[in-house]
């Protein structure tokens, strides 16, 4: 399968499972309207609106895509990575529990591993 190119920081963090430092990412903020898309393959992941803010330092959103997003067990088994179902990129973790929303979950999400596609108005 063909991917989108990615930069040497984009890899770092997409296929080699890296964190981008807190408050540093360019979606952190983002307040408009769209859809957050797998940096490496398009795939739609997450919606606007299930976007909030945690204070975290990364985009968090309560809710995915249906089918858009796989979780699987860190390997020391703390935390839930969230990965791109159709291109196994890394995104980051989802936490359940925290009360932030009333979905009760957290999406933290690398901003460079997705690229935001605003509505058309």
């Amino acid at each position: 399968m063909e991917y989108n190119k990615l930069t040497p920081e984009e890899e770092k963090v997409i296929l080699y499972k890296g964190t981008e430092r807190p408050f540093t990412g360019e979606y952190t903020n983002t307040k408009e309207s769209g859809t957050y898309v797998c940096r490496r393959c398009n795939t739609p992941l997450f919606r606007s609106e299930d976007k909030f803010d945690s204070h975290c330092g990364w985009p968090s959103f309560d809710d995915e895509i249906q089918g858009a997003v796989k979780h699987l067990q860190d390997a020391d088994g703390s935390r839930i990575e969230i990965v791109c179902a159709n291109c196994d990129a890394h995104l980051g973790h989802v936490f359940k529990g925290e009360r932030f929303t009333d979905k009760n979950t957290r999406h933290c999400v690398n901003s460079i591993s997705m690229k935001f596609i605003k509505n058309e108005k």
